[in-house]
């Protein structure tokens, strides 16, 4: 197949961003599946050396009219306001609003996600187990945690991580964001970068992502489990999907997240790492995507109508925790 993605931002990206990461890995294995990919792109992205086709786009021009002779698929990243003459899927990330509807050929990251925009179309984000290489860990008492997220986005929920690690006199390393504190136990490092974020990734015991939205899906989730580490959550949007009794917990209050931060882990890390590469791989992600090209190269409409935010709140409105 030919294929051609578009995407402004430069790839691959540096530090925070992970649609952008998705949307690199996914080129990636569909090259090496021996599929021809084609990005429209900044002029500064180094994806050539992958084998990806990079058409540089200043932004300023159309870039329908960009789009070489032959290609079979168009995957966009975002739902598309003009009319495109090629067949079209389209991959949504995050939430919609109340009511906002999206292109008809729309899948979402995870059966939650999708259910929450009335569809049933979805698939999971994956890894390139490249960029993530795993070292065994033993199992010991918990003592540093990790906050993997915006830490000015409150549906993250910083502030809770914060006040348990306080109230159990744990470590909790922040990355993505600062955070003053007067406390010796919370670390900030700001925005971070993919090698001090596998260095943090490396050196804690567990993820901390007590989310107060739906959330979509969580790729910070998959990164902890590439490393071994097993994740507390919060009961909201894919987490009940990602999180099993084999990688975690769920906590569906305040008061259980800080008690379960005080009692050590029992987790086997290779049996999370293995849970990965099997169900959250960029390979996995790539088949999955391939099959969905097909139906959409045929001519078949992935939904039976416009799939939509069915929620009636402003996804961002902070959920009881």
């Amino acid at each position: 197949m030919k294929i051609l993605f578009v995407h402004g931002g430069v790839l691959p990206v540096k530090r925070y961003g992970g649609t952008e990461r998705i949307i690199y890995w996914l080129m990636k294995y569909l090259v090496k599946l021996g599929h021809e990919v084609f990005l429209v792109g900044n002029p500064n992205s180094e994806v050539e050396q992958d084998g990806i086709k990079l058409i540089k786009n200043n932004l300023a021009q159309d870039w329908r009219t960009l789009i070489p002779k032959g290609i079979d698929l168009v995957h966009l990243f975002y739902s598309p306001n003009v009319e495109i003459n090629y067949p079209v899927l389209v991959t949504i990330e995050g939430n919609g609003r109340p009511g906002e509807q999206f292109h008809i050929n729309t899948v979402f990251v995870s059966k939650n996600h999708a259910n929450n925009h009335s569809s049933n179309e979805f698939v999971y984000n994956g890894l390139d187990f490249d960029e993530y290489p795993y070292h065994a860990k033993n199992n010991k008492d918990w003592k540093d945690f990790l906050f993997l997220a915006k830490a000015n986005w409150k549906v993250k929920n910083l502030d809770h991580c914060i006040k348990a690690c306080k109230s159990a006199k744990k470590t909790l390393h922040i990355a993505g964001g600062r955070r003053f504190s007067f406390s010796s136990k919370i670390k900030s490092y700001g925005m971070v970068d993919q090698e001090k974020k596998r260095e943090l990734l490396g050196q804690v015991d567990a993820l901390l992502w007590p989310v107060r939205w739906h959330e979509p899906f969580g790729i910070a989730i998959i990164e902890a489990y590439a490393f071994g580490l097993p994740v507390i959550g919060s009961p909201y949007g894919s987490l009940k999907e990602l999180i099993t009794k084999e990688t975690g917990f769920i906590c569906n209050n305040f008061s259980e997240f800080k008690d379960r931060i005080l009692i050590p882990h029992q987790f086997n890390s290779e049996q999370i790492r293995d849970i990965v590469e099997s169900k959250y791989s960029a390979h996995v992600m790539t088949e999955r995507y391939l099959e969905y090209y097909k139906r959409v190269i045929k001519g078949e409409n992935l939904n039976p109508q416009k799939p939509h935010y069915v929620g009636s709140r402003h996804p961002e409105e902070l959920l009881a925790f």
